[in-house]
């Protein structure tokens, strides 16, 4: 069994890591950190796994958690992540960083975070439908909710060469603020109202721009403007691709489903995706239309951003580094409606 640990469990990403981890049929999870809530069951905070977990929460330090632990998820707030991952990477220990620490280059990180970065290293960026190489890897840096959305819609068609212009325009569930409170997961202000927010400078477009530039060294338009919904989960992108010749739908199925072949996480349903369809599961799920009077593609992609986006991803990324089905205890259709 591997054993598991998970830094910062208090929260949302970390909830969601014990939910899924819980029924994982190859870990056995052995500690859930917080210092805040150290001593107290989990259940105190995640009322939902009474019954299923008994643990409490703990604040050891990163030798023990080493000792214990065979991965270590670190779902903490970008500028932590950078502050655990040397303590914890001896050769032995494998690491899933959820933070933002280390998904981008170290000038790139300084310049979007504005903060010193402690701990320059590399590690692969761990969108398993783009680097499959996380399979040989001990340190995983788990890419944001926003990119993951936004880069699984274009990314066929950016390794292809085919995209002059890419306009991403993303709604996010309340859940992707975090667990604490904020002006614009208040309910009276979100409540029957959509709120744009850093419309041309979110730090998630760095990502996507990494990604998809990664795909085509020659794309440079790339837009991103993220608002956030009246909804708890789920990041539904509308994705305004600008092509460089005429596609059909044709064209676009054949692109869509040669890039995705073997990928158990992209579907491509019938209609206009859901947010309902993906809710608590581990699925990207695509669906695109051809505007040919202006050489546009739009795509739709929709996630659970704390499984997919997030919880989810992490363990996908897991299995792989230890031999895994990729699959494994990700296997699970939408709580829908």
């Amino acid at each position: 069994m591997i054993k598991a640990g998970i830094i910062g469990a208090s929260g949302y990403t970390g909830g969601e890591l014990l939910r899924l981890l819980v029924n994982h049929p190859n870990v056995k999870l052995e500690l859930a950190t917080s210092r805040s809530f150290a001593g107290k069951p989990v259940t105190s905070t995640h009322r939902y796994l009474e019954g299923f977990l008994d643990l409490k929460y703990e604040n050891p330090n990163s030798e023990d958690i080493r000792e214990r632990c065979d991965v270590v998820f670190l779902a903490v707030p970008h500028g932590s992540g950078m502050t655990y991952v040397p303590e914890l990477l001896d050769g032995n220990t494998k690491v899933v960083d959820l933070s933002a620490d280390y998904r981008l280059e170290t000038l790139e990180f300084e310049k979007i975070y504005g903060m010193k970065h402690s701990d320059p290293r590399n590690a692969v960026y761990g969108l398993v439908e783009l680097h499959p190489e996380v399979a040989e890897e001990n340190f995983v840096a788990n890419p944001g909710c926003f990119p993951t959305g936004a880069t699984l819609a274009a990314a066929p068609l950016a390794a292809a060469g085919l995209i002059d212009i890419a306009v991403f325009d993303s709604k996010t569930g309340i859940s992707g603020a975090g667990i604490s409170p904020t002006q614009n997961s208040h309910y009276p202000n979100l409540a029957e109202n959509i709120i744009p927010y850093k419309l041309t400078a979110h730090r998630h477009r760095a990502e996507i721009v990494q990604e998809l530039t990664g795909l085509d060294g020659k794309l440079r338009n790339i837009n991103f403007t993220p608002h956030v919904i009246p909804s708890i989960r789920g990041i539904f992108t509308t994705a305004h691709l600008f092509t460089k010749e005429s596609l059909s739908t044709d064209d676009l199925k054949t692109i869509y489903e040669e890039f995705y072949r073997d990928r158990p996480f992209i579907r491509f349903p019938s209609g206009v995706p859901s947010l309902t369809a993906v809710r608590g599961s581990n699925f990207c799920d695509i669906s695109f239309e051809v505007d040919k009077e202006n050489n546009r593609v739009v795509v739709l992609s929709a996630i659970d951003n704390l499984v997919k986006g997030a919880s989810g991803q992490a363990i996908q990324n897991m299995n792989l580094m230890f031999g895994l089905d990729e699959t494994r205890g990700l296997w699970l259709p939408a709580a829908a409606p």
